[in-house]
């Protein structure tokens, strides 16, 4: 088995049954051991193929290089409160002073003061906003973020998600995904 093939340098793209991808940040891919076993279990389709095969004494595979889902997954209406997630929705900014270096949450409400973590009370803060800030409330800071934080939808993290595409894209992915960083925040 080529040396490339067995440290997974061949991901599956992942589609729905509806051929869009199940996510776009992180991009949904399987590696080529997922989507091989996905196959042979009958759960996927295979859309594109790379050049490279795998071999068994009685078989030999092209890797799937884009499968989609037989059985189609409902999208997720709400998305998870996560670190990632909130990062996401503020296109991995800080709010207050818009670096992209050293991000964590910032409580716009301090937890000191009863502040909750959940999407309308945070947003991402580089380290030296956040302790510039520290247990304050924007207005006592004077510190006010670009952007005040929301429950963002499953689309408005997909759209977010599509204005960072991967440094990797396959070409056999191409036409099932669509990038474009002219999309509107």
């Amino acid at each position: 088995m080529d040396a490339q093939v067995s440290l997974g340098g061949y991901p599956a793209l992942v589609l729905n049954a509806d051929f869009r991808p199940l996510s776009y940040y992180p991009l949904s891919l399987w590696s080529w051991q997922d989507a091989i076993k996905a196959v042979f279990l009958d759960r996927v389709n295979i859309v594109e193929q790379y050049d490279r095969a795998v071999h068994s004494p009685s078989l030999e595979m092209k890797l799937p290089s884009v499968v989609s889902l037989k059985t189609y997954v409902r999208p997720s209406t709400h998305p998870a409160f996560t670190r990632f997630n909130v990062f996401l929705r503020d296109k991995f900014s800080c709010q207050y002073c818009g670096s992209r270096d050293d991000l964590t949450f910032d409580h716009l409400t301090p937890r000191s003061r009863g502040g909750h973590t959940t999407w309308i009370n945070v947003v991402a803060a580089c380290s030296g906003c956040n302790l510039k800030k520290g247990s304050m409330t924007p207005a006592e800071a004077r510190m006010w973020p670009s952007q005040m934080p929301f429950q963002p939808s499953v689309q408005h993290l997909h759209r977010n998600g599509r204005l960072f595409p991967p440094n990797y894209l396959h070409e056999s992915w191409l036409d099932y995904l669509y990038w474009d960083t002219e999309l509107e925040p």
